[in-house]
């Protein structure tokens, strides 16, 4: 059952732009931190809003598409970077030890076997997603028990005192899925929207946008018009189960009324196929920064998001969505400022 999410209120987002108007500062002065913070007030519905701990779920699966060589790195790296994350040594947990987020690692496709760990929630319905160049990468039931899974890690999250969501990514092969299943949601040409991913040599390049052409072409074969299909069905063809978990990460979170940050071109895959599946879904969403990826700057534009930092990271693992959490708390903390009439300050 798809969540149902209420729409950021008008009369809210009013409110907070008066308070905004009334601070000790002048106006347009803290200069888009203004806005963030206007959109803070109106999910919290409260002129003063307040934002603690966060947390990031790292969804992880293994690509069939990896066997077509598209990335520099061989698929035993999705597990052996889980154990990395459940053992705190990866650049997610440096990060998010800074920025006061916890660590959540999904796994819904992970190839092998993982420990048992608190911070490790356990969903896997198959080993992979298949070779989307040559076959769909899951069936549609899979595609929603995968959305399934990454919205109850969300809800745990939450219920252990989340109040900023993010969603991360672990999967080697995943850019290319990214990239194949946003020229399908947005109808481009593959070309607009494959990089490099890991960072693959001109030979590696070339054959992961082969790799996206063929699924492509593949998925016009058994569906029609991509850009016309139902986003589920869209998924199912070309996308991932992690990144099918992303997008369920982000729906209950907005669910739940809780600020959203999107990560890298893999997440933000995710986060159109979430924006599709209920619209509202984008009052709740932050850009968390641009990705060096091509295919992210149409995605954010695709979802009317500007980054709040542009640091030219690839890395993903949700690491640029948590880099931000300090600016959202920085931006709710600003309607804690006393206004004129409070502060007794006169006015220009």
């Amino acid at each position: 059952m798809r969540p149902r999410i209420q729409p950021i209120e008008e009369q809210w987002l009013e409110a907070a732009r008066q308070r905004q108007n009334r601070l000790t500062k002048p106006p347009g002065s803290l200069g888009r931190l203004e806005e963030v913070g206007v959109r803070l007030v109106a999910m919290q519905k409260t002129l003063k809003p307040r934002l603690d701990w966060g947390a990031v779920v790292v969804c992880a699966a293994d690509h069939g598409i990896a066997a077509e060589g598209v990335s520099a790195y061989p698929s035993e790296v999705t597990r052996q970077m889980v154990h990395n994350f459940l053992a705190g040594g990866a650049a997610i947990n440096q990060i998010a030890g800074v920025c006061q987020a916890k660590v959540y690692v999904l796994d819904v496709g992970v190839r092998g076997e993982l420990p048992e760990h608190e911070r490790l929630i356990t969903a896997k319905r198959r080993l992979g997603s298949g070779n989307i160049a040559l076959e769909p990468a899951m069936s549609r039931s899979e595609a929603e028990e995968a959305l399934e899974a990454g919205r109850a890690a969300a809800q745990r999250a939450i219920r252990e005192g989340a109040t900023i969501l993010a969603a991360g990514d672990m999967g080697i092969g995943n850019t290319t899925a990214a990239a194949a299943l946003t020229a399908g949601l947005l109808g481009l040409e593959a070309e607009a929207v494959t990089g490099r991913g890991t960072g693959v040599d001109a030979a590696g390049y070339r054959r992961k946008l082969e790799a996206v052409q063929a699924a492509l072409r593949r998925a016009q074969r058994a569906m029609g018009d991509p850009a016309q299909a139902d986003p589920l069905d869209l998924l199912a063809q070309l996308g991932g189960l992690e990144l099918a978990a992303i997008a369920g990460v982000l729906l209950a979170g907005a669910e739940a009324g809780v600020p959203l940050v999107s990560d890298g071109f893999p997440v933000t895959a995710g986060a159109l196929v979430a924006s599709r599946l209920e619209p509202h879904l984008r009052g709740y969403l932050f850009a968390g920064h641009r990705s060096v990826e091509p295919g992210h700057t149409a995605q954010l534009e695709a979802l009317g998001l500007r980054p709040l930092l542009e640091l030219e990271l690839r890395l993903g693992e949700g690491t640029g969505a948590v880099l931000s959490f300090p600016l959202l708390r920085a931006a709710a903390a600003t309607f804690s400022m006393a206004t004129f009439d409070e502060a007794g300050v006169s006015e220009g």
